[in-house]
């Protein structure tokens, strides 16, 4: 069993995660904002922990995550603007990766998101900001001395996951359920042999256990 903190436990992602952790019988602490959302997470059997991201420091944050075995990042502005992008998704996540030093913690695993969506379309000034925050989030874990792993995830969609997935260093660009993206983060958590490796995640026909363990960095690429 790991303990695993999870920071944007709140958002779609999150809370299918709180469910596949519960499930699989892991210690989840879950980081929210809002006061209502405390309850909601406490039903889905994982401890709730109430702060704001944009007004932790990187020693509070330590203090909130302290004696855990993982963390997951999976918070996001969801499209609400360049301002709050920069914040949550480029910001949030460098205090994330701070604070995870400072307590200790070896285990990080970060929700991203592909480069190259939705390239070929017209694409808008907040989107290419997106984007390119994303990717200064990838690097600024990839340059931490952590055993991290990136997943940059296709299309989310709310379709009901289906177990099965495709997984890779690089894969086209397509779609995946938030249920089977909750799935393989939690693949993860207990494959930890996954390590300091870049995954791009969309649907396919590979069940998720199996599609992880072949992510061992000996075995990478299908």
């Amino acid at each position: 069993m790991s303990k695993v903190f999870i920071i944007g436990a709140a958002g779609k992602v999150g809370q299918r995660l709180v469910k596949q952790l519960a499930g699989r019988g892991h210690e989840a602490i879950a980081l929210h904002r809002k006061p209502e959302q405390g309850s909601e997470l406490a039903a889905l059997g994982v401890m709730p922990v109430e702060a704001d991201l944009l007004k932790l420091d990187s020693g509070k944050m330590a203090q909130l995550m302290s004696d855990s075995d993982v963390v997951v990042f999976t918070a996001g502005a969801g499209g609400a603007g360049m301002d709050l992008t920069n914040a949550i998704d480029g910001r949030g996540l460098e205090l994330a990766v701070d604070a995870a030093i400072q307590a200790g913690i070896r285990r990080f695993i970060l929700v991203s998101a592909f480069p190259d969506a939705l390239r070929g379309s017209q694409i808008s000034e907040g989107f290419e900001n997106y984007i390119a925050v994303k990717k200064r989030a990838d690097a600024r874990l990839m340059g931490a001395d952590l055993d991290w792993v990136i997943v940059r995830t296709g299309t989310l969609l709310e379709d009901t996951g289906t177990g099965k997935i495709r997984a890779d260093v690089t894969i086209p660009h397509g779609e995946v359920s938030r249920d089977d993206v909750a799935a393989t983060l939690a693949e993860l958590i207990d494959q930890p042999k996954v390590s300091r490796v870049i995954i791009e995640l969309t649907q396919g026909d590979t069940l998720v256990s199996d599609a992880v363990r072949r992510l061992d960095r000996g075995r990478c690429s299908q």
